[in-house]
């Protein structure tokens, strides 16, 4: 590096000379820096991927549980290229990354979380590639590998007003379960937006709720008349003992005054779930499941089912038609002569 910061000096008279000198310089000195920033030794990579993440989330608006699987599965990857003793990160070829993904697939994972990781990898070259990090993407002509159309676990209506009755109205906790689990199945709403709700979400005067969902988009989806007096007596009887003299502005709190976490949520669903005898996995994407098909069966529009989901491409509320013509298949086999 000194080498040319010597001639610089010698020929600094010869315009021509030093404009020669000049871009040999600059070109020795960006090829050190790129090959520094894309070292795969150190720490410069994982300010690579921060600086990535970073990206997802201001400008992207990734949820924060997101970040946190991109980000491992990122840490991940990187660490098995090491481990092939890459250490450029531009050496990279696809054949490195699909040796990635069938390790991935050595280790018993399924294809949808093979394809998981495959699109992390692919959005981070992606950045790279939009920032003039690498030329090359080496994931551009891989394909996503192939998944069977798993049918999401729903509970029927019966079973779901089997589970909507068990909170009962006894505790101040009890009011506060029975509106969260009528306001999931009347609304869709996933368990992280149930949580992030506050009392400004919910009008009031109109029977409506504002989501913010993946990517802090905002939606309105309404609020049917059993969810909408199960939230009126939470708010009005329940809360304020919860809240015991704390400020604050989140809709559902745990027995500290705080907000409930997605944990608290879950231990409180299964817990209801047991008590149902219901011998089903319930979990909480179960309500979204069952609020869509159930809404579908009732012959509801499916573009209005979308946008009440908040789904941005319909493909992906598409799935519920396939339950739905399930249950009719088996309806007709149940109570039909000759089903």
């Amino acid at each position: 590096m000194m080498i040319p910061i010597f001639h610089t000096e010698i020929l600094w008279n010869s315009s021509k000379g030093y404009k020669i000198i000049r871009c040999t310089i600059i070109s020795v000195l960006l090829s050190l820096i790129v090959k520094s920033i894309l070292s795969l030794n150190g720490e410069r990579l994982h300010n690579l991927i921060d600086e990535y993440i970073n990206f997802l989330s201001v400008e992207k608006g990734a949820s924060h549980h997101s970040l946190e699987a991109y980000s491992r599965d990122l840490n991940r990857y990187i660490a098995f290229i090491r481990g092939r003793g890459i250490d450029v990160l531009r050496k990279v070829s696809p054949e490195d990354v699909i040796a990635y993904l069938e390790n991935l697939r050595k280790n018993g994972l399924s294809a949808a979380s093979m394809n998981r990781n495959l699109a992390a990898i692919r959005g981070f070259y992606k950045y790279l590639l939009r920032e003039q990090r690498i030329d090359l993407n080496p994931v551009a002509n891989i394909g996503m590998a192939k998944t069977w159309l798993r049918l999401p676990d729903t509970l029927s209506r019966e079973e779901m007003n089997l589970l909507l009755a068990q909170p009962g109205s006894g505790s101040a906790a009890a009011v506060r379960d029975k509106a969260m689990l009528e306001l999931m199945y009347a609304t869709g709403i996933r368990v992280s937006e149930l949580i992030s709700l506050t009392l400004n979400s919910m009008n009031w005067q109109v029977g409506y709720l504002n989501v913010f969902g993946k990517g802090g988009k905002e939606r309105i989806v309404p609020v049917g008349k059993s969810a909408y007096a199960a939230l009126t007596s939470y708010v009005d009887q329940a809360r304020p003992v919860l809240l015991a003299g704390k400020k604050t502005n989140i809709l559902f709190l745990n027995r500290s005054g705080k907000g409930l976490t997605r944990q608290g949520f879950w231990k409180i669903l299964k817990k209801y779930a047991g008590n149902a005898g219901l011998q089903k996995d319930v979990h909480p994407h179960t309500f979204r499941h069952s609020f869509a098909s159930h809404l579908l069966e009732g012959g509801a529009d499916l573009r209005a089912v979308q946008a009440m989901l908040g789904h941005a491409d319909i493909a992906t509320t598409q799935i519920y038609t396939h339950i739905s013509r399930e249950r009719l298949k088996d309806i007709h086999r149940r109570y039909h002569p000759r089903g």
